[in-house]
């Protein structure tokens, strides 16, 4: 069964009945997302402001600072890229009536 099959199996639906269920995307929840912006927003403050005459003195004038900086926002939009070409997804079943719980969730992959 190839990984676009065993997908399709677990669509809203295939399996008997399914009232309620859907599948939903993480999205912004994505620890993906946090990662990348952070690390991202650490190598802008980094390669930006991270640069003094001490620092230079250090690595021979060179910007190591703003070469980390690129190198940490390059990761970030891999991370950012990363997420939006393969999204956490999870089922979401209304559960019945007098649940503890209004719904429940699974993981889809």
């Amino acid at each position: 069964m190839t990984e676009k099959q065993s997908k399709d199996s677990h669509a809203p639906g295939s399996e008997g009945g399914g009232s309620g269920k859907h599948v939903e995307l993480a999205g912004a929840f994505d620890i993906r997302t946090f990662i990348g912006a952070l690390i991202g927003l650490f190598g802008l403050l980094t390669g930006l402001f991270g640069f003094s005459p001490e620092e230079a003195a250090k690595t021979g004038g060179v910007n190591a600072n703003l070469w980390a900086g690129i190198a940490m926002i390059v990761f970030a939009a891999l991370f950012a890229v990363w997420s939006k070409v393969d999204p956490i997804r999870f089922v979401v079943q209304d559960n019945a009536e007098g649940a503890e719980e209004e719904r429940d969730f699974a993981a889809l992959d």
